[in-house]
């Protein structure tokens, strides 16, 4: 079976797919995003798109306590949908986590152009993740009144 190159892939489906959104710009140019599987920034471009590259990553919560989802295609399991993808759970501390995104994305050679959107991507998941504490801090003075209150 052959396969078709990434660029004639684009070519055919960047200006009509289901996954494309189009929405009005700040002027009468219209801005036009993806909502596709492995988008790292959601743009409707060749070099984010997930349809025609073959090598993608995606960065998704990952289900847990700030569990981070990290996903990388394998290109030689194009056709084994079951084998396709590399899913690797990050539970550890952000500093540890980012270190292990740009090991995984740019010092291994895999696409290191997209180092940044995966950073960035990384840092939007886990904000969205923690969890504000609830209520507000306590001023000394009720602290105060209280024990004052108590005897």
């Amino acid at each position: 079976m052959t396969t078709i190159s990434g660029q004639l892939i684009w070519e055919i489906v960047k200006r009509n797919n289901c996954f494309l959104v189009k929405q009005n710009g700040n002027s009468s140019a219209k801005v036009q995003f993806s909502s596709e599987h492995n988008n790292l920034y959601n743009l409707n471009s060749y070099k984010f798109s997930g349809l025609s590259n073959k090598k993608t990553v995606s960065i998704t919560p990952g289900g847990e306590d700030l569990a981070v989802a990290l996903a990388t295609t394998k290109t030689k399991c194009q056709h084994k949908p079951v084998k396709y993808v590399h899913r690797s759970i990050l539970k550890k501390e952000f500093n540890k986590m980012a270190k292990a995104v740009v090991n995984q994305v740019a010092d291994n050679y895999y696409r290191p152009d997209l180092k940044r959107p995966a950073l960035a991507r990384l840092s939007a998941v886990h904000k969205s993740l923690r969890v504000a504490k609830s209520g507000g801090k306590k001023s000394k003075k009720s602290r105060v009144s209280k024990k004052a209150f108590r005897k």
